[in-house]
């Protein structure tokens, strides 16, 4: 059975600026993208003020935003995609999609649409829990996609070994 498709942004959040700067989504098979972002201009604050955010980094190593499109494109079309609903993650997705003048190939929903059983806030609790255990970074996405992975799987919702 394939695995439901997760996706988690890392963002910047200051007065003047919101927008991703790295994103990790899962593939059909529980295998892991992750990629950094390299920002828009529009997205930059005329002060240039990121609070703790490189830009020569995301500008020097991030993926431009009509190749993250396509691959999204390819990697999700028509996709029901989990996030942990913490984050705003629609507000993110069509940043990137809204520079490239596309409309986004998937739909988000929370995890709690996928896990009915469970409340949001013991969702968010085991999330956590599982990023403890597993000695993971939270604001890395790739480790929040990896819960949620874990969460589907305790949950049987897929049998790929992680």
């Amino acid at each position: 059975m394939p695995a439901p498709r997760f996706l988690d942004i890392e963002y910047c959040q200051t007065d003047d600026a919101l927008f991703p700067t790295a994103m990790a989504w899962s593939l059909e098979d529980g295998r892991m993208k992750t990629v950094v972002i390299a920002p828009s201009d529009d997205w930059l604050p005329e002060d240039g003020d990121l609070g703790d955010i490189d830009l020569h980094y995301l500008e020097e190593q991030g993926v431009p935003l009509i190749e993250l499109a396509r691959e999204l494109h390819q990697d999700l079309p028509d996709q029901t995609v989990f996030v942990d609903g913490l984050d705003p993650d629609e507000i993110l997705v069509d940043l990137i999609f809204t520079a490239v003048a596309q409309e986004a190939p998937f739909e988000i929903a929370p995890i709690s649409e996928l896990i009915t059983g469970l409340d949001s806030e013991t969702l968010e609790d085991r999330r956590r829990q599982l990023l403890f255990e597993e000695s993971l970074e939270p604001q890395l996405p790739e480790n929040g996609v990896y819960a949620l992975l874990l969460m589907a799987r305790e949950e049987g919702l897929f049998d790929e070994d992680l």
